[in-house]
């Protein structure tokens, strides 16, 4: 596939290096000779120094040959008018990064396709949205649902209370009768392992768990986890995130907001109806305390720094609080961040790379996540008739051994598989897969 990537930011640059180890021909172009720089000492990919607005630059990018244009500079307007441009050019699929929740309405978004732009993402809103899944369930680090929640996956750091520990995966399925669930990998010192029947368990070890929604209290029982009601959240930042964060949840839980900067506080203060705005430090201890950080359920930071997130969520770690979400952009922090025993991590970079990425897949493809804690991906295929993967049962297809098949949804039934289960044309899959065999698996649903 021939891609355009317009903007050499945060999610341009990650989305570049996603694809550039696929077998797609990347354009990266940026009018900053920094960023540009920067990326030629990193990536083998075609680069070019010019604006996305500009016809003639957009033309030097060879946009009219693009099977994906994807606008995801820090200005919206100018993603927007490119991707418009792009699709006049002769690109056939546009992507627009954009900051206006408005324009995701259905009879906007049909206006924006008429006028050129095929797709738009809003990481913010993504984002949010992640925040508020993983608050479903206390005790688990990750938590995505598959099929309108049909499948859940979620990530659970075993401790020494677990009861799984030592045993391997095929004495665990027999010992404990795990017929609905499905342990897809095990992350182990920064390493992600699929696991095999003679994979065991260990004190530390992030697991990667899916099951259908009625087996999820057995399994956090398995492993030593107990699920807690949340009432009470306090969220640190008065970032967009943040603030869509607390639209979305203040209407359900009671909801305290903490930002430094006063002015962003009046601004919050009259956008957000049941959340209390606080003007203050949220790694001020003494300011957590008097908002009864120990009453607190959630605790979730999104400043939008890395470092002040990590460290308000030891802070409210200290404090017995259940669930804690920290915002951790800077990558290199997140095994650091993980290590460090804080619940969930979301990084908007992975997450709206996931969103455009699946959009560079030949097979169809419904859901694709980029796991924060974890250098694997898990995405939700559908079965095309005549396609490879309905051939045979499972055990009999020779899929990668780096490659797990998770869950099956079969018209309104939910199956857990195992090797004899046969996929048949309709079915959607979720495969929890390695980069690096991730090509392999999609074609075996093509």
């Amino acid at each position: 596939m021939d891609i355009v990537i317009a903007g050499a930011g945060a999610v341009g640059t990650h989305l570049a290096h996603m694809l550039s180890t696929q077998d797609h021909n990347i354009i990266l172009m940026d009018s900053d000779e920094n960023k540009i720089a920067a990326i030629e000492s990193q990536l083998d990919i075609l680069t070019i120094l010019g604006s996305c607005s500009s016809v003639e630059d957009l033309k030097l990018a060879k946009v009219n040959k693009a099977d994906l244009y994807i606008a995801v500079t820090q200005t919206e307007e100018i993603n927007l008018t490119s991707s418009i441009i792009a699709k006049k050019i002769g690109a056939k699929k546009t992507i627009a990064r954009i900051d206006n929740n408005e324009y995701l309405q259905e009879e906007t978004k049909k206006y924006w396709k008429s006028i050129g732009v095929d797709h738009m993402i809003y990481p913010e809103r993504l984002a949010a949205e992640e925040v508020i899944a993983s608050l479903k369930l206390t005790g688990t680090r990750q938590l995505h649902e598959f099929s309108g929640g049909k499948i859940v996956l979620y990530g659970i750091k075993l401790r020494e209370n677990a009861k799984i520990l030592d045993y391997t995966l095929k004495d665990a399925i027999s010992t404990f009768k795990m017929k609905d669930t499905r342990i897809v990998a095990i992350n182990r010192n920064n390493n992600t392992i699929i696991p095999h029947g003679k994979n065991s368990f260990r004190n530390g070890d992030l697991i990667f768990v899916i099951t259908k929604p009625e087996g999820i209290n057995e399994t956090l029982a398995l492993c030593g986890k107990k699920r807690v009601d949340i009432k009470n959240i306090i969220i640190v930042g008065g970032s967009r995130i943040a603030k869509r964060t607390a639209m979305l949840l203040e209407k359900q839980y009671n909801v305290k907001l903490i930002e430094r900067d006063r002015d962003k506080c009046e601004k919050l203060n009259d956008v957000l109806e049941d959340t209390l705005v606080i003007n203050g430090d949220g790694t001020d201890l003494s300011l957590l305390k008097s908002e009864d950080i120990e009453c607190t359920d959630a605790f979730v930071c999104l400043t939008g720094n890395s470092e002040t997130n990590i460290l308000a969520c030891l802070l409210a770690k200290k404090h017995n609080v259940k669930k804690s979400v920290a915002e951790v952009e800077h990558i290199d922090y997140i095994d650091l961040a993980s290590n460090l025993g804080i619940g969930t991590l979301i990084n908007k970079k992975l997450i709206a790379a996931s969103y455009i990425y699946r959009h560079t897949m030949t097979s169809k493809v419904e859901q694709f996540k980029c796991l924060t804690a974890s250098d694997a991906e898990v995405f939700e295929l559908i079965a095309q008739p005549n396609s490879k993967i309905t051939k045979k049962c499972i055990e009999n297809l020779h899929l990668p051994k780096e490659a797990n098949i998770g869950g099956i949804i079969r018209d309104d039934e939910t199956i857990i598989p195992n090797g004899q289960d046969q996929i048949q044309a309709g079915d959607r899959v979720v495969v929890f897969t390695l980069p690096s065999a991730m090509r392999k698996v999609e074609k075996f649903f093509i």
